[in-house]
């Protein structure tokens, strides 16, 4: 029997209360039976990229180019910090960059703020030169309010979750262009 698609999310942000790591928990509420889903745990265990170091076998590392690999889809959701990617989220994709866990990969990018802009087109760039794919219908920006700051509401409040859930449905759809991923 095949095994159902992989969806991995990843927040940009290392806050316990982030915005965007709840956005990410509210997608698990959207999330279909046949897609496993989570969400990376481990950027703040990730050493300060050194490319002189990117053969080395370190277990953070590993770890997340393992799940990268095993992933059949990417939801990338960041804050913007001085009109640019959080340097922790940068980091991690700087690990990755020598590797072939995300060439090809739909890859969708989640943003809370309308204003931060800079962020969210500098990892387009950055994912494109590593040959991800941008699934552009799956990425948005949310209206979120304050009220909305966390994923009990944001699924609660239907113009929200509805725009998850049709952002999702694009990254699935992406995904399953490739075919059911075997066993």
């Amino acid at each position: 029997m095949p095994s159902p698609f992989m969806v991995l999310g990843i927040s940009g942000s290392l806050r316990a209360a982030s915005l965007n790591t709840e956005i990410l928990r509210a997608v698990a509420g959207l999330m279909s039976p046949d897609i496993r889903y989570e969400v990376y745990p481990g950027l703040d265990t990730l050493p300060h990229f050194n490319p002189d170091r990117a053969d080395e076998s370190i277990p953070a590392v590993t770890e997340l180019r393992h799940r990268v690999r095993s992933a059949h889809g990417l939801l990338i959701c960041s804050p913007e910090y001085a009109r640019g990617v959080p340097g922790a989220l940068k980091n991690a994709l700087d690990w990755l960059v020598g590797g072939t866990e995300i060439v090809g990969k739909p890859v969708a990018l989640l943003n809370a703020s309308p204003h931060s802009t800079h962020a969210h087109a500098a990892l387009i760039v950055t994912l494109e030169t590593m040959s991800a794919r941008i699934v552009r219908d799956a990425s948005i920006t949310l209206p979120l309010r304050g009220p909305l700051a966390n994923a009990a509401a944001m699924l609660a409040d239907l113009t929200v979750a509805d725009a998850l859930h049709a952002a999702l449905a694009a990254l699935v759809r992406e995904m399953r262009k490739n075919g059911n991923p075997s066993a």
